[in-house]
């Protein structure tokens, strides 16, 4: 189960997407009701977000202005590798 202390678990998951009432870009973290950082660019939102996911052992996912999800990041939680 993930608590977000140490080991192999994670923490809250990272999500980048348009900022609701602005122009700007969210940077949000799982669970909370306000958006962590917003900015003025999606290219500085992603890479805030990049950091906060890395920080926090956690997935970074990354939606278009249409809200819609165009990629997910990994970090530090990646399932276990299957062989082959």
């Amino acid at each position: 189960m993930a608590n977000g202390r140490g080991g192999d678990s994670h923490g809250k998951d990272v999500t980048v997407g348009p900022h609701k009432g602005s122009d700007g870009w969210a940077v949000s973290r799982q669970g909370n009701d306000r958006a962590s950082r917003v900015t003025e660019t999606k290219k500085e939102a992603v890479e805030i977000g990049r950091d906060y996911a890395k920080q926090e052992n956690s997935e970074l996912i990354i939606k278009g202005q249409d809200g819609k999800i165009q990629s997910k990041d990994s970090h530090g939680h990646d399932p276990k590798k299957s062989k082959g």
